[in-house]
């Protein structure tokens, strides 16, 4: 058994700790429970996802219920199929699809889990993150997975819905360490159809597209006008390199012109490009499970907290990762990885 604090790094450190115990097949205890947040405890999100989890695990959990501070998870078999789970608020659909995507490593038939949510909400990967960005940069490595969506879910109603469906994979190495040339950019901009009359989506995407750097080459640029409960809206620019990858995204808010939400994932680019990193900051500490199976090595902008929130917790299941801050990266690696130890 091991004995998790979970009073730093949110929710992040509840849903990579089940991944973690069922990756490497060893029972946890998770104590403080966001105790660094001001309503500690589960919330909905976090108790969808460790539900999911322990069904796909065919675990024994005690503890998962709304404000829950402690809760215990003892992993068994996984098995494949089809699940599906209800967040019943506009929490993080993708964070949620986080808990379950690096099972299909160990799952020797198919995956489908179809969960309800929001999917495009404030501190959580969009959708179109996920499946322009992430879901792309994993399969480079054997990763096999692809998201449908169904239905766009906004805060503060929610309501959307999409489907993760994944095939045995087998990872090779993360490796991503010199960003090399830009070679192209898309842009992806959806509103919900509350927003249509405005022109907000291709608002977005054409600030986006003005707002590039002049040698900037755009190979797709998509405006989405979505069926929603919320009114809302979200961008996502996917910054392609010759040896690297990120994503950019901003989110519509009341008040807020569609043209500074896109010139907000605009100035995140430029940011990312003042630095020597390969891998973008929001995918840096998404890679570190990927990367605590298969092993590799990326630079990052800067070792975020969530980076090293995450970095500790690897530790725990005996993990070693190997974090150098000199230069105008940070190097991230891992060399002996779960697949290297069973």
């Amino acid at each position: 058994m091991i004995d998790i604090d979970g009073s730093r790094g949110g929710g992040q450190i509840v849903r990579s700790s089940i991944t973690l115990s069922i990756l490497t097949d060893t029972p946890i205890r998770i104590e403080d429970v966001r105790g660094d947040r001001p309503n500690p405890g589960l919330k909905h999100q976090h108790c969808s996802a460790v539900e999911l989890a322990a069904e796909i695990a065919a675990a024994d959990v005690t503890g998962v219920e709304l404000g829950a501070t402690g809760i215990a998870f003892d992993p068994g078999r996984v098995s494949g199929g089809d699940y599906e789970t209800m967040i019943g608020t506009a929490g993080s659909i993708t964070l949620v699809f986080d808990t379950v995507l690096p099972l299909a490593t160990v799952i020797d038939e198919p995956l489908s889990v179809t969960v309800g949510g929001g999917t495009d909400v404030k501190w959580s990967p969009p959708l179109d993150y996920y499946r322009r960005v992430k879901l792309p940069f994993l399969r480079r490595y054997g990763l096999q997975a692809a998201i449908d969506p169904a239905r766009r879910g906004f805060y503060p109603a929610g309501g959307g819905r999409a489907r993760l469906r994944t095939a045995p994979s087998t990872l090779a190495p993360i490796r991503a360490t010199n960003r090399g040339e830009r070679r192209h950019i898309r842009i992806y901009s959806v509103a919900s159809e509350h927003l249509d009359d405005a022109d907000v989506a291709p608002r977005q995407a054409k600030t986006v597209s003005e707002a590039l750097p002049a040698d900037a080459s755009v190979a797709e640029r998509v405006s989405t006008v979505a069926a929603a409960d919320s009114p809302g809206s979200a961008t996502v620019i996917a910054a392609a390199y010759e040896n690297g990858c990120a994503g950019f995204t901003a989110f519509g808010e009341r008040g807020k012109p569609a043209e500074e939400v896109g010139s907000d994932a605009v100035a995140a680019l430029r940011e990312f490009e003042r630095s020597d990193a390969a891998v973008g900051e929001h995918l840096a500490d998404q890679l570190l499970l990927p990367m605590a199976i298969a092993g590799g090595s990326i630079t990052i902008p800067q070792t975020t907290d969530h980076v090293k929130s995450s970095v500790e917790l690897l530790e725990r299941f005996g993990i070693e990762c190997r974090v150098d801050d000199a230069g105008e990266a940070t190097t991230v690696r891992i060399d002996d990885p779960i697949s290297g130890q069973k």
